[in-house]
């Protein structure tokens, strides 16, 4: 006998049809869902390949394997509806609610939500930003998956928020250090943060790095290779190059300036020097900017903290990446609740709400 998998709610209809009460909790007014890219308050980054629709579809499936929520369907009557509010514990910047509208939409089209903010917006602890009304089944089925992506979400676009704020007049970016499958949704929140994107992948921007000088015979040649690799393929994309000392920015610059090249930005990786006392040494990457001068875009990119950022973003830098903003994030504590009042009440307890 063949294996049934189980994907509510559009399957478990067929297979808990319950005789206990219907309970009906409170209903809110708002329009049956419907989430487009037009819509949003931030749009996503564009990409060739990536599918933010299966990527939803496989969070779901993960968490539902082969039954199904059993503990929904041991507990809750399948018809029951109910109201449930997201509601934010500690102070910082609300992203991914597009795409939680799209989760609960996946889960199932019938839930209706409504929101007091948008992407982007500043939140405090103990704020009800959200709803969610209809089915009880589906709505407890998306809860973790929409949580898991609003609060890594939030996460980078609080810290993206405080680190763009202290940056400026630099660009803060991040990096490809991104958690694998969720390149698209980690930038998209750097976005939301106010931050911008560095290159998506390694097909639509030229980055030459360490090791591609290295196994070129040194920084010439990897650009000349470059400059002649997009020739011939008639290939127009932005070119970075990263450079380490003040000997390889000044054999770019030779370069450049006895050649045609694609060469758009420079970066100065690791010219940002830390202090015993915790603080920055910036002098030589200002010193790197000014050597360039503006003939090409700069990043700098090491020892990129929010304590630092500032300071370096002082220096005449075009960009500051960094990795941190991806890599280390620390998910803003959000949870979404039916009974709210309980949860208020044990979130002030707790001193989170």
């Amino acid at each position: 006998m063949p294996r049934v998998l189980f994907f509510p709610p559009l399957i478990l209809p067929r297979f808990c049809i319950s005789s206990r009460p219907i309970v009906r909790m409170s209903a809110i007014e708002s329009k049956t869902l419907s989430i487009s890219v037009e819509s949003m308050a931030i749009k996503p980054p564009s990409h060739p390949t990536y599918d933010l629709n299966g990527v939803i579809k496989l969070a779901l499936a993960e968490d539902a394997g082969d039954r199904g929520d059993v503990t929904c369907l041991a507990t809750i009557p399948f018809d029951m509806e109910v109201e449930a509010h997201f509601l934010v514990k500690e102070d910082g910047i609300v992203a991914g609610i597009a795409l939680a509208e799209m989760v609960f939409h996946e889960v199932d089209p019938s839930l209706k939500v409504e929101w007091s903010q948008k992407d982007g917006d500043y939140v405090r602890k103990g704020l009800q930003f959200g709803k969610v009304y209809g089915r009880a089944h589906s709505i407890v089925v998306a809860e973790r998956v929409v949580l898991n992506f609003m609060q890594r979400m939030s996460g980078i676009a609080t810290l993206t928020k405080a680190m763009a704020d202290a940056a400026r007049p630099a660009y803060i970016l991040e990096t490809r250090k991104t958690a694998p499958g969720l390149r698209l949704v980690d930038k998209w929140a750097v976005l939301i943060g106010g931050g911008r994107n560095h290159r998506m992948g390694l097909f639509d921007m030229v980055m030459i790095k360490d090791n591609h000088i290295s196994a070129a015979g040194g920084i010439k040649n990897a650009i000349r290779s470059v400059d002649e690799f997009l020739e011939k393929r008639n290939l127009q994309m932005e070119v970075e190059v990263e450079t380490r000392t003040f000997e390889e920015v000044k054999e770019v610059l030779h370069y450049a300036s006895e050649t045609k090249t694609s060469l758009t930005r420079i970066m100065l990786d690791n010219m940002v020097v830390p202090l015993p006392n915790g603080d920055v040494d910036v002098s030589m990457l200002k010193e790197a900017v000014e050597l360039i001068n503006g003939r090409f875009e700069t990043e700098a990119s090491g020892n990129v903290t929010i304590e630092t950022v500032h300071k370096i973003g002082q220096t005449g830098v075009t960009y500051i990446s960094s990795g941190a903003l991806t890599h280390s994030v620390k998910a803003l504590d959000i949870s979404l609740k039916i009974d709210t009042e309980l949860a208020l009440q044990v979130g002030r307890r707790t001193k989170r709400a």
